[in-house]
């Protein structure tokens, strides 16, 4: 599947979240969302994403955009991740594997020579409409958020 290019429209979804309430691409029309997927909960990387996220989220809410994050865990583990670090923004569990598919970002990875399957750190700018505005592939984590920041700026 060729990976989603700034001007497609977003792949619906609806997935459980750890706030106790499913998230549908559908429902979010009309309204601009940062939809990024990391590897897994309560790892290095991905703590440090999901808190930089924190931090600047009062920057994006003054902007009108959320901000929902999207691995494969299961809803138990997002609980007990965002409690531990404070996280109140949604974090959305792709149990099934249809989202981290549909928005390409499933894909074979390596590690000391061992190949496998795992989320590739992208994240989504998406519009009122559903249209993807930006997409960052192979998310480095240091400065990302600031970087995405900066970006929602100028289309705000």
């Amino acid at each position: 599947m060729s990976p989603l290019t700034e001007g497609s429209k977003a792949p619906d979804f609806s997935m459980p979240t750890h706030l106790g309430y499913s998230i549908c691409r559908s429902e979010l029309e009309g309204k601009k969302f940062i939809l990024y997927f990391y590897p897994k909960a309560d790892t290095s990387g991905c703590t440090k994403e999901a808190c930089a996220f924190e931090e600047h989220q009062s920057q994006f809410k003054k902007m009108n955009v959320s901000i929902i994050g999207v691995s494969r865990d299961p809803i138990q583990k997002l609980e007990a991740f965002a409690k531990k670090y404070s996280l109140t923004f949604p974090l959305a569990s792709d149990a099934h594997g249809t989202v981290t598919e549909a928005y390409g970002v499933w894909v074979e990875k390596s590690m000391y020579g061992k190949k496998y399957m795992g989320i590739e750190r992208t994240t989504f700018l998406i519009n009122e409409k559903g249209i993807i505005l930006k997409r960052w592939p192979k998310v480095k984590v240091s400065g990302h958020v600031e970087a995405v920041l900066e970006t929602v700026k100028r289309f705000n």
